[in-house]
């Protein structure tokens, strides 16, 4: 890839149309977010970059950007509910375990309700974007004050690249215990949206049927369509809770003769450097008298 940038403000930057330029020029943000402006990093100074270049895939790193036409509100209340059944979306709701502590909050319950509005039923869906190592800003920047289609970033230093590891470390995987782990005791169904490329990642899941499913985790992708990117379902795996967060949250540990071989590695050299390189004081007596 030429440049780390996918899309900048919802628009590939090869998309040159009125729109796009609207977009760029507003700093609007087309996925629905909560306000007309995209407001990621800074409200008065957005990065507006939805999706980076890495390799040969776009990876989506706003999860602002996943709203797009809301199907990822679509495929998870089909997941939790029957057909015909009234429903809606609640977003950032907060959760509290047992002590009245914050587990944190849920970026959707979807609620179905009867004739009268009376909630009937509930599930959690989480939405993850991919963290960024590297610097991102500055080629944003760099675009932004002078737009090219033929915009490259090739050589630069610090080069943006998807953060797989800490994605999940840091934020998937806690989520999932914590939160998922209450919702699990209540006996309630979730939904977990990502990008493929995020999930293959992980370690594989043991699969069950959709009937017997706990977490249903609906794997996006972005393909072209004329001169924008576009959002589709490409797959959805379904696991049952406690065997899918044990295999991904659990390491699979190495050959401990290779973690040993590194530990003498670090020992050699630290005994070689402790060795004194000039002769003692008691060699240089001997040596001269």
């Amino acid at each position: 890839m030429s440049n780390p940038l996918g899309e900048v403000f919802g628009f590939p930057i090869d998309n040159v149309s009125a729109k796009a330029l609207r977009y760029r020029k507003e700093r609007l943000c087309p996925f629905n977010n909560i306000v007309p402006n995209c407001t990621k990093d800074k409200a008065n100074d957005p990065l507006g970059v939805c999706s980076v270049n890495h390799l040969t895939d776009v990876v989506i790193t706003c999860p602002i950007r996943f709203r797009e036409d809301w199907l990822i509100i679509d495929e998870a209340a089909s997941f939790f509910f029957e057909q015909n059944v009234k429903w809606t979306a609640l977003s950032e709701i907060k959760l509290l375990d047992r002590n009245g502590q914050s587990a944190g909050n849920i970026d959707y319950v979807i609620v179905s309700y009867d004739e009268k509005g009376r909630l009937k039923d509930f599930g959690s869906l989480e939405v993850q974007g991919v963290y960024i190592t590297g610097n991102l800003r500055n080629p944003f920047n760099s675009y932004i004050e002078n737009p090219s289609v033929n915009f490259d970033w090739r050589n630069s230093y610090n080069l943006p690249k998807p953060d797989y590891l800490s994605s999940s470390r840091k934020r998937l995987i806690p989520q999932m215990i914590y939160k998922g782990g209450i919702f699990k005791y209540w006996n309630k169904k979730q939904a977990v949206v990502l990008q493929k490329s995020f999930f293959n990642t992980l370690a594989a899941m043991p699969k069950v049927s959709r009937e017997n499913a706990d977490i249903a985790w609906f794997l996006y992708d972005l393909k072209r369509q004329d001169d924008k990117l576009v959002l589709y379902l490409d797959d959805v795996v379904y696991t049952e809770f406690e065997p899918a967060i044990n295999k991904v949250s659990k390491p699979e540990p190495g050959n401990i003769d290779d973690f040993l071989n590194v530990l003498q590695d670090k020992l050699d050299e630290k005994l070689e450097y402790n060795i004194p390189d000039n002769p003692s004081i008691n060699q240089l007596f001997r040596e001269n008298y």
